[in-house]
Order: structure tokens, then C-alpha cells, then sequence
């Protein structure tokens, strides 16, 4: 299979395996059977690999140039990468339930907000700031369409989640936004929040880089393309 055919097809797989399960309580059966660890570690093996075919599908789908590749285009992934990464290793099971991997039903506590106070959607951030970023040495429609999307609907979902937490919160709602920030560095500037999450956050950033090492490594094994700026 090539062309378009693999690239549609990846793509329908990509987006069936995020909606499928909210389908006919199919995630609360898995859960229930496989536990949350394991449901979602499954999950999110299977959406990783997923989309590094997506990826690879769109390289190999027809090439339609929308804008030219210039050199300096990849410094903007490879300057973005570790600052996306840290933010994932961050958003991971992040203390706040409104959120793409928030632990959901945990009680949100104004006082000590974690690393939600610098900010309250780190993954949604990581996932516009990585899709964005590759735009500016993509610019052929597969590419395009992935990337674009993505970036898109990532910031698309801070305002949903937001308008989510205002209903369900209802009253404490204006704790909710006081203490926490789409992002917001003002957190390291009080003593207080360091002494209480700067080890956290030492060891998720420490965490997000060795990530970030890791992908520029199998860049090119997994995805096609050598990812550094030439």
C-alpha cells in the first residue's frame, strides 16, 4: 500500500483509536479489565505508534508543495522539542482533573496547586508547541493536514477543558483559575512553590529531557528523516 491510500488509512486509524473507545462504555470495560495503569499505558503505546506510522505515511504520501523547505526551518522543531518535552513529562499525571492526563477525580486544592500554577494544560501546550513547530519544515499537504490539525485542535481543546471545569467547579471555579495559568513561569519567583514542587519539577524536567534526547536519537530510524538543521 502507498501513496494516499497509506496515508488515508493512517490517519482513519489514528483518529478511530481516539474516539472508538468512548463508544458504548468500550474504555470503562477495558479499564475495568486491564486497570487505569494498565488501560492507558496500552493506549498510549498504541497512539505512539500510531502516529509515528501517520508521520511516516505522510513521507511517503505524493508530494505536494505548499511552501519550500528552507534549512533554517528546522531549528524551530529542534529549539521546541525539549521545552515541548519537559511539558509532557510535567503534564503526566498532572494534580488537576481537567485536563489531558489530569488524574481524574482528584480534588484540586487552591493552596497547593503543584505544577498546575505554571500551567493547567501542559500536554495540550506540548502537543500545539510540537505540532507547530514541525509546520515550518513541512510544508507539503500530507505534512500540512498533520501538523496543522493537530496544532489546532490541541489549542482548540485549553478553552473546552476550561468551560468544563467552570461547570462542573461551579462556585469554586474562581479558586480554580486564580491559582493555576495556561502558563506562567511567576511560580519559580516564590519561594514557597519552589520549596514545595521544585524537586517535582527538577525531576520531570530532568525526565522530559531524556525524552527529548531520545526522539532526536531515533529520529530518523523511526520517522524517515534526519531531524538535524543542515
Amino acid at each position: 500500500m502507498t501513496g494516499w491510500a497509506e496515508y488515508a488509512l493512517a490517519l482513519a486509524l489514528f483518529v478511530a483509536s481516539h474516539f472508538l473507545p468512548r463508544l458504548g462504555g468500550l474504555r470503562e470495560r477495558l479499564i475495568a479489565a486491564l486497570g487505569r495503569r494498565g488501560y492507558f499505558g496500552l493506549y498510549g503505546l498504541l497512539s505512539t505508534l500510531l502516529l509515528v506510522w501517520l508521520v511516516s505515511a505522510a513521507i511517503r504520501a505524493p508530494y505536494v508543495e505548499l511552501w519550500a523547505q528552507a534549512p533554517w526551518a528546522r531549528w524551530v522543531p529542534n529549539l521546541a522539542m525539549p521545552v515541548a518535552l519537559v511539558l509532557v513529562a510535567c503534564g503526566l499525571g498532572i494534580r488537576q482533573p481537567f485536563t489531558l492526563g489530569g488524574r481524574k477525580g482528584a480534588a484540586f486544592d487552591p493552596s497547593d496547586p503543584g505544577l498546575a500554577a505554571i500551567s493547567r494544560h501542559p500536554l495540550f501546550l506540548a502537543l500545539a508547541l510540537w505540532a507547530g513547530a514541525h509546520l515550518f519544515p513541512n510544508g507539503d499537504l500530507a505534512m500540512v493536514l498533520i501538523f496543522g490539525s493537530f496544532s489546532l485542535m490541541a489549542l482548540a481543546a485549553i478553552p473546552a477543558f476550561d468551560a468544563r471545569a467552570r461547570r462542573v467547579l461551579g462556585a469554586r471555579a474562581a479558586g480554580f483559575f486564580s491559582h493555576t495559568a495556561i502558563l506562567s513561569l511567576a511560580p519559580l519567583a516564590r519561594p514557597e512553590w519552589r520549596r514545595r514542587n521544585g524537586r517535582r519539577l527538577a525531576l520531570r524536567a530532568a525526565l522530559g529531557l531524556a525524552l527529548w534526547l531520545a526522539a532526536l536519537l531515533l529520529h530518523e530510524a523511526l520517522i524517515g528523516v534526519v531531524p538535524y538543521p543542515s
